[in-house]
Parts: structure tokens; sequence; C-alpha cells
């Protein structure tokens, strides 16, 4: 099994860290959507990452699909994430709030650095994006008083939470105030003092 993508991406260390809780084994290819689009292409014609290259051959992309092929392999006892019903629908909807906020992080930084005009509109509205999903996510963590999100082990939720965090606080600092968002703040530090968080990483250094 071959993971592609640098871990700087919140998408790619998220399934980084997944492959690492669940005890699979894989191989890691730091290809860059950028330096590397041409070889990118071979495996994902949207030259976009996460891509998972299973041992068969098949490709798997976007880390909801890949994070599902791995719940799918550990089966629903290992699964971090409850098989069905009101459990699921909850913590998905955090996966998909966090998995937001890094797409509106990483389009904020693209703005920036791939277009000679910029439209103030357009990062207006990705900055009050940004602003209103961290509001809802330090509601919904502040809400839970368990160490993580639905409960005492980690799940998806957490994961995909703690990835955005680190990107986001490394990619924009001015968006991200852990005095005023003290839950998320304390999650975003419980995450990274874990030895799969500590072990997937690389630090994100915003293009000038």
């Amino acid at each position: 099994m071959l993971l592609i993508g640098q871990f700087d991406s919140p998408f790619v260390r998220r399934i980084g860290i997944t492959l690492e809780l669940y005890g699979i084994a894989y191989d890691h290819s730091p290809l860059s959507v950028f330096r590397n689009a041409d070889e990118l292409a071979r495996y994902n014609p949207l030259r976009r990452v996460p891509t998972l290259v299973l041992d068969d051959g098949e490709v798997l992309i976007e880390s909801a699909a890949i994070a599902d092929y791995l719940d799918e392999r550990v089966g629903p006892e290992a699964a971090m994430i409850a098989p069905s019903g009101p459990e699921r629908r909850k913590a998905l909807k955090i996966v998909s709030l966090s998995t937001g906020l890094s797409d509106k992080a990483v389009a904020l930084i693209y703005e920036r650095v791939l277009h000679e005009t910029t439209s103030q509109v357009w990062i207006e509205r990705c900055r009050g994006q940004v602003a209103a999903v961290l509001d809802a996510l330090e509601a919904e963590r502040a809400a839970r008083t368990g160490p993580f999100l639905f409960g005492e082990k980690i799940g998806h939720a957490d994961i995909a939470l703690g990835c955005a965090l680190r990107f986001l606080r490394e990619g924009h600092p001015a968006l991200f105030d852990a005095a005023t968002r003290p839950a998320l703040a304390a999650h975003g530090a419980r995450c990274e003092s874990l030895p799969a968080f500590q072990k997937i990483q690389q630090a994100f250094i915003p293009p000038a």
C-alpha cells in the first residue's frame, strides 16, 4: 500500500495518522501537487492528494473515501467511528466541518500565492467561513468533557479536527486565537501529544 502526498497537507496527514492508529503497514511517497504534478497524474488525474494505491494496484482518492476503505478493512469493531445511527452522523458532521475548515485554509493560501491580483471579496468570504466554522466547532468541543469528542477513544472526528487546527495555526496564525477558543486549543494540544500525531507531521511553511 502506498500513500501519496506530503504530510503538511491536513488531508494527507489525516490518512497517515489513521493508518498508524489502525496499525496498517504502508509506504509513503511525498509527491507535491505542484512540483510532481505529472508523476502524480499517473495515479490520480485530478493531481490531488491524498492518493492511496492498494497492493493490487487499485487507486483510491479523497480522504473521506480512503478513510471509509480503511474502516472497512479493520472492521466495524475497530473502526474509529460508529457504524450507523446518530453517533455516526454527528461524527461525520464534525469531520465535514473540519475538512471544510482545512479546505478554506488551503484556498486562502492559493489565493495569495497563485493569483497576481487577489479577490478581497473571496478572501473575506473564506475568512468569514473559517470564523463561523471555528465558532461551531468550539461549541461542539466545549459541550463534550471527555478526552475525545465521542468518549475515551480517538475517532475520525478528532483526527480531522486536530489536523485542521494544526494547518490553520501554521498557515494562518492570525485566524486562530487560542484565548477565545480554549476548547479547540486544548483539543489540538491533546491530539498533537499523541505518538501518531508526532510521527506523522511536516511543518507547513506558508509561501511568501
